[in-house]
């Protein structure tokens, strides 16, 4: 569905950020890209959806393929109606927009007519939402905002979601609900690209997983690899020696201990 092989951006033509990423997403899969403020994550996201330019950032070696096709250096309205949506940090609503029209946005780029349909089930899935479709988007609370922003890029069919940090300040109760939204759109079909820095949560989810650490992926596996390891757990998952979980890079931190011991 979509593989970057060996990416690297520069911001400013001088600031490297990101040095020979490779990642997939295959079919159905849900994929989690974990790491620190600052690891690069949100750069690998621009990159794939065009918006590196927006930045002043710019790609300078490899490639981001989806389904066959090359994305670098396309423009972001192209990639949208190839069947790539994403779910920004900070939800980016039209807060001045009602519920509807917000909803409504998110079917821009189709041609057919069945997103009416979609709208509906939407409305069954948030009831909250079809109470509030007339109300500016900009009164509802931060997670209400946030099924909005999931329900808008669904609305436009995708074949690839990115989520970018979609748990972030949200209710325990609230996060449920965005949790089973999320599995819920995988089964239908949909690939998703999931950054998360509440690890727990994105490997409980994920299928696969990537840890990046200063523009490199340093780590990968299945998630059931990933939750198992002992210094994920460390490092990312509160566990035995979380007072060291300052996100240091992890093969680093390996060949110390491998050395000590």
């Amino acid at each position: 569905m979509l593989e970057i092989a060996n990416l690297e951006v520069v911001y400013h033509s001088v600031v490297r950020v990101l040095r020979g990423v490779s990642l997939r997403v295959d079919e159905g899969q849900i994929v989690a890209l974990l790491g620190p403020n600052g690891a690069g994550k949100t750069t690998t996201l621009r990159a794939i959806t065009g918006l590196l330019a927006i930045h002043t950032g710019r790609a300078t070696k490899g490639t981001i393929q989806f389904q066959g096709q090359e994305l670098l250096r396309q423009a972001p309205e192209w990639i949208v109606r190839q069947g790539v949506a994403q779910v920004m940090e900070g939800r980016r609503i039209f807060g001045e927009l009602t519920v509807e029209e917000n909803l409504t946005a998110g079917a821009y780029s189709r041609s057919d007519r069945g997103w009416k349909q979609e709208l509906q089930q939407v409305y069954e899935r948030f009831p909250v939402l079809a109470e509030r479709r007339q109300q500016q988007a900009g009164y509802l609370s931060g997670g209400e905002q946030q099924m909005l922003a999931i329900s808008r890029a669904w609305i436009s069919k995708p074949r690839l979601l990115i989520l970018d940090e979609p748990s972030l300040g949200l209710a325990p109760q609230i996060i449920v609900q965005v949790v089973d939204m999320i599995r819920a759109i995988q089964a239908e079909g949909v690939s998703i690209l999931l950054v998360e820095q509440n690890a727990a949560m994105a490997l409980q989810l994920a299928d696969y997983g990537y840890i990046m650490e200063n523009g490199k992926i340093v780590l990968d596996g299945t998630a059931e690899e990933l939750q198992g390891d002992r210094d994920i757990q460390e490092f990312y998952l509160g566990g035995e020696g979380a007072e060291r979980r300052n996100y240091r890079d992890i093969k680093r931190y390996r060949r110390r201990r491998r050395w000590l011991s």
